[in-house]
């Protein structure tokens, strides 16, 4: 047994094609995160606190689609998402709806740590933001140029979709049969355990490019984007509406304890039998330091590393993926 960690900046049809300007920042954004964690793990922090530093980072950055780089509903505003979920307790919290929280992730622990509830949403969770003192910012502070091209793309389109990655027509043949044309990128999650089992799952996202006002995705219900017990952490990216449908965290962990199955086994299943095609992933861990890191899409943003010395950050399928 021994620590692990993995996380993801999304996962979608990402094309091989896709130019440096565009890859290089959030691999190197992957990498910075990944570090963090590490160094994080290796001062002995909890799980939890992993999780919510690593999702903190990832929110920061405006090239992922969560907190800075959330994308935008059809009405041009930010209605951002996360949850937070511990391992050994079940303990979990969640948010929706949020115009004005700095890191979404970090309001979702404290709904955790400090209500009786597990979810709030909209108004009353921007209200508990702020009775929480936590960090709050102007609305616009999340609307980037390159989300306001996106948000126009999806119009002229008229289809709600995951982020993307560059302009539809300058995708290559080869991934002009994909569903809408279109190369996408998304939610941000990491899942971590210690060296004595401790495990713990974190996910942020804004959801989907031009989504209706009110849409909530997978990522905050627990047992679809996000799920952690004592023996898997997992934290899922995709469409929304196919992980949802298939329970995917909460299947994950339902397999190897229902079926024994190892972790590796049990998210290789979910993502390749039961998501529909080219519309998930997910970052799993097990509590004796096991990762996996499955995709039914063309691509999936994805880092991790393991206490022996093993590390990655890849994109494809063809790039090594195993962790053992």
């Amino acid at each position: 047994m021994g620590w692990a960690i993995a996380l993801h900046g999304g996962a979608g049809d990402i094309p091989r094609s896709l130019p440096p300007e565009l890859r290089q920042p959030r691999e190197a954004a992957l990498r910075h995160c990944l570090q963090i964690g590490v160094d994080a793990l290796k001062a002995a922090r909890s799980p939890l606190d992993v999780v919510e530093l690593v999702v903190r980072e990832l929110e920061d950055h405006p090239n992922f689609n969560a907190g800075k780089g959330s994308v935008l509903t059809s009405n041009g505003t930010v209605e951002m998402e996360a949850c937070i979920m511990d391992g050994n307790t079940k303990k979990c919290g969640a948010v929706s709806g949020l115009t004005t929280v700095k890191n979404a992730v970090s309001l979702a622990r404290l709904v955790m740590e400090k209500t009786p509830h597990i979810y709030l949403g909209f108004d009353g969770a921007e209200a508990f933001a702020r009775e929480q003192g936590i960090e709050t910012v102007d609305s616009s502070h999340f609307i980037t140029p390159e989300n306001i091209d996106r948000l126009k793309q999806a119009k002229e389109a008229n289809r709600v979709q995951i982020d993307y990655t560059q302009p539809i027509q300058k995708v290559e043949e080869e991934e002009a049969s994909l569903p809408n044309g279109d190369s996408q990128i998304g939610t941000v999650g990491c899942v971590a355990v210690d060296s004595y089992g401790n495990i713990a799952a974190a996910t942020s996202t804004g959801g989907l490019v031009n989504k209706m006002v009110g849409r909530i995705g997978d990522t905050p219900i627990i047992g679809a984007g996000t799920y952690a017990n004592s023996l898997c952490a997992v934290s899922a990216t995709g469409k929304g509406e196919a992980i949802i449908r298939a329970t995917v965290a909460r299947d994950v962990a339902a397999l190897m304890e229902y079926k024994g199955l190892s972790l590796k086994e049990a998210a290789a299943y979910v993502i390749n039998e039961c998501a529909p095609s080219r519309t998930a992933g997910l970052v799993a861990v097990s509590a004796t330091g096991e990762v996996a890191m499955p995709f039914n899409t063309v691509g999936m943003f994805r880092a991790c590393a393991t206490q022996d010395g093993y590390s990655e950050v890849a994109i494809w399928p063809n790039e090594s993926c195993s962790c053992d």
